[in-house]
């Protein structure tokens, strides 16, 4: 790995970044965000909206970064679930079979009303697996060791290196998974393109694959630091009973969460050495998370850049977009729905 080539001494580090997700892209700017899906047909489909303002959190260290982890889980999980909705519409009626709960919910709420709650039911069962399995599940079998090691600085110490382990074996399998590759080459794809913006290079596929997969301010690198503060803030509450030891990791999730997002911001605007090493463990975590994206792949990247670097007063839009993430319109559509305009007053 050349260090060299991620943190660039020319580059000027933004605050843009970005998601995969089904077959695409979701790129966030200054002002607006936009979600770029790469469609059966060849087509790409892009929707762009402004922003959320944020309030005075984001100006408070480590509350900012709760609060910051929280919104981007339920627009992350929601963006997640918009992909795969784009890419239903295009599929034929008699290909597409909705399944039962869906069915059920749609009936029972209404289409809009079903879709929230499907978002924030995903968001719950991320958090709650998430939680369970890689915080409270490694506490609870290192209560096996209790009796054995007595020193609490080593017990923590093997209770945060399995945790690592878990998770890191966790990655390792769903990458085996086809469409969770296809989604870590996007992933790869967004770490160019936003490597060849940093870098004041013209926006194409031949200048973005000069660059690595890999960046620093990934959410990856995130999980990394809250794997290792986590060990370091858990060594400090000692080795108490099961039950303290459980309440003690649910309580120090959100100083985990606040920790990490510092860290991660200060990673991301700096090159020292500290920095560097700090930075290596979720460098190599991103080896497993992102794959080498083809051109077709950076095309979708740079039209989503593209489109959240326009002026203030470029109109919203959802539909059928070129490479420079310009609606153009979609001829299979019905004429209403070509590349509408998006209020930037209506709510999305």
């Amino acid at each position: 790995m050349d260090l060299s080539k991620i943190f660039l001494k020319n580059a000027c580090p933004t605050s843009v970044g970005g998601q995969a997700v089904m077959e695409g892209i979701m790129m966030r700017g200054v002002q607006r965000s936009a979600v770029a899906v790469r469609l059966p047909d060849g087509r790409i489909h892009m929707k762009t909206e402004p922003n959320k303002k944020l309030g005075k959190w984001s100006k408070i260290p480590i509350v900012r970064g709760v609060v910051s982890f929280v919104t981007s889980l339920v627009q992350g999980t929601g963006t997640l679930m918009y992909s795969a909705e784009v890419l239903e519409q295009y599929i034929p009626e008699e290909e597409l079979e909705e399944d039962k709960l869906t069915q059920w919910m749609n009936e029972k709420f209404g289409e809009k009303r079903a879709w929230s709650i499907l978002i924030y039911l995903s968001v719950i069962f991320a958090i709650v697996f998430s939680v369970g399995f890689f915080i409270l599940m490694p506490t609870a079998a290192m209560n096996l060791l209790g009796g054995v090691i007595k020193s609490p600085v080593v017990l923590n110490l093997i209770e945060g290196v399995l945790r690592l382990v878990i998770f890191v074996i966790y990655i390792a399998l769903i990458s085996k998974m086809p469409d969770i590759q296809t989604v870590f080459k996007y992933h790869g794809a967004e770490h160019k393109t936003i490597h060849c913006f940093e870098n004041n290079l013209e926006l194409t596929p031949a200048n973005a694959q000069t660059f690595y997969t890999l960046h620093p301010r990934c959410g990856t690198s995130f999980l990394i630091f809250v794997m290792l503060i986590s060990l370091v803030l858990f060594s400090l509450c000692g080795w108490p009973n099961l039950l303290v030891r459980l309440l003690s990791r649910l309580l120090l999730i959100p100083v985990i969460a606040g920790l990490s997002y510092e860290l991660l911001k200060w990673a991301g605007r700096s090159d020292n050495a500290l920095v560097k090493i700090l930075s290596m463990p979720g460098l190599y975590m991103q080896k497993l998370t992102t794959r080498e994206p083809d051109n077709s792949q950076l095309e979708v990247a740079i039209a989503a850049m593209k489109a959240v670097m326009v002026p203030e007063d470029t109109p919203y839009f959802e539909g059928i977009c070129d490479l420079e993430g310009r609606p153009v319109p979609d001829e299979s559509a019905e004429p209403e729905a070509i590349s509408k305009p998006i209020d930037e007053g209506v709510e999305q």
